[in-house]
């Protein structure tokens, strides 16, 4: 069973007990969330879509709130000397996967 979630403006493929890097939320480690944005489901062979899968609730845990490996941006214009560079750590939230339905 497996269903497709959408969080962050994002979409991800999620499984029980899997474990899943989203975008940042407002919760802290150890409480249960609620993802309610489905847009598919398979519940053994049958295909859920559309206004029946957004009955369909996605449970999970927050396992730690942490920031990604720091990535590099440089900026180089010819000919006038200028080279800025700086780095980025892009906050996410991992969440473990409870139950699907």
């Amino acid at each position: 069973m497996y269903a497709i979630v959408e969080t962050g403006g994002k979409q991800y493929k999620v499984e029980k007990d899997m474990l899943v890097k989203v975008e940042k939320l407002n919760a802290n480690v150890g409480d249960n969330v609620e993802l309610k944005a489905i847009l598919f489901a398979d519940e053994s062979g049958k295909v859920v879509v559309g206004s029946d899968a957004a009955k369909t609730a996605v449970k999970a845990e927050v396992v730690k709130q942490d920031k990604s490996a720091k990535i590099l941006v440089c900026k180089y214009k010819a000919k006038k000397q200028i080279r800025k560079r700086q780095g980025h750590r892009q906050p996410y939230t991992e969440l473990k996967i409870l139950s699907i339905g």
